[in-house]
């Protein structure tokens, strides 16, 4: 009777768990999804400009890679923790339903962001005499000082977009961020392809591509935002959002100081990188390296942002069960997809390096460092 009743009893605990699977998978991936997406295809003009750029020249692509890795990601790692505060305030005035605030944060975001982007912003004009006092191959800190030129438009587009994202992801609105960042890459891809290739224009044309690749979700957001898209929290301008400045500026800096150092950690690399005696060879490889290995990191940083999302929708239920089994549930998603990218980076290690130089010499450097870095 006993062995009756368990042979009943199994296949439904199976059948059971089969949907508690099914269905988490379900919300996890509604969220994970267009997360991935934003990021892959954000930090995906990058990795396609450096591509483009790595077919023009060696020089060029190590001058690129150092200005990108180095001052750019100095600056970038400064905006995105002083954002890092401005997300907490968002988040906390839409659970509060302060709707009105949001749109306020969001005008001081505005104001701070481009202002801190424009006292960075003497980094990138003397780019060259700064490269070369950190020892860095003098012609190499030369063409670099030329492109840096180039990115002074992209950190202010850098601190608008950081803004509005914030604003924006705050109140779930991930299918318009995922759909402009996506639009924004295959635009990106098109336009390279077209200055760079077809008519030849060179660094010229590949960094009029990149700028336009990094205003163009920009522009998307403010009209979406403008146009009604947020009724609620955006309710036009207004000098409240110069009131309290000083005390929202001090939860950014001090946002700042946590978050500023992973985003320097790869520029002490790149820059080491450049006082090796083949200097050119050495910071192309690297950096090719580091930009694949955190392209395919950003399906990782978008799995974090699902567990967040999930763990709070559940123990805001009062269901820490299910908050465990998602984690659960996003751990083994998460290992199972970086295993598969794990041996896609192996087996192919020689290849993929050629999409972005056609160095045999840089080619193998860099996919050496991309079977260490994830062996």
């Amino acid at each position: 009777m006993e062995e009756t009743m368990k042979e009943q009893l199994l296949p439904n605990n199976g059948e059971d768990l089969k949907k508690k699977i099914w269905n988490e998978s379900k919300k996890m991936w509604i969220i994970a999804g267009p997360a991935i997406l934003i990021r892959f295809s954000t930090f995906g003009v990058n990795v396609v400009s450096q591509a483009f750029v790595g077919h023009i020249g060696a020089t060029e692509l190590a001058a690129y890679s150092l200005v990108y890795s180095v001052l750019l990601r100095f600056s970038n790692g400064i905006l995105v923790g002083m954002n890092s505060g401005f997300g907490t305030l968002h988040g906390q005035a839409f659970g509060a339903k302060q709707y009105q605030n949001l749109g306020i944060y969001l005008q001081q975001g505005w104001i701070v962001l481009p202002t801190v982007s424009a006292i960075l912003c003497p980094l990138l004009v003397f780019a060259a005499p700064i490269l070369n006092a950190l020892g860095q191959d003098q012609l190499i800190a030369e063409t670099a000082g030329i492109i840096a030129l180039w990115f002074i438009p992209l950190t202010f587009s850098f601190a608008v977009l950081c803004a509005s994202n914030m604003f924006l992801q705050s109140q779930s609105k991930i299918v318009v961020l995922s759909c402009l960042s996506t639009f924004s890459l295959l635009v990106h891809v098109f336009l390279s392809w077209l200055l760079t290739v077809r008519f030849e224009f060179g660094m010229t044309g590949a960094m009029v591509s990149t700028t336009l690749a990094y205003w163009i979700p920009n522009v998307g957001q403010i009209i979406y935002i403008f146009c009604g898209g947020c009724r609620e929290t955006w309710r036009g301008f207004t000098a409240l959002a110069f009131k309290d400045l000083g005390h929202t500026v001090k939860i950014g800096v001090s946002s700042c100081l946590m978050f500023s150092l992973e985003f320097w950690y790869n520029a002490v690399l790149i820059l080491l990188s450049g006082n090796m005696v083949n200097a050119e060879v050495s910071v192309d490889a690297l950096s090719i390296c580091l930009n694949m290995n955190e392209w395919a990191q950003m399906i990782s940083i978008g799995f974090m942002a699902t567990a967040s999302v999930r763990v709070a929708n559940e123990l805001g239920r009062g269901n820490a069960g299910a908050a465990k089994f998602s984690i659960l549930m996003i751990l083994v998603t998460s290992f199972s997809i970086a295993l598969v990218v794990f041996v896609v980076f192996i087996v192919l290690r020689g290849e993929l390096a050629y999409a972005f130089t056609t160095s045999e010499e840089v080619a193998g450097g860099g996919g050496s460092f991309v079977a260490s870095s994830w062996v």
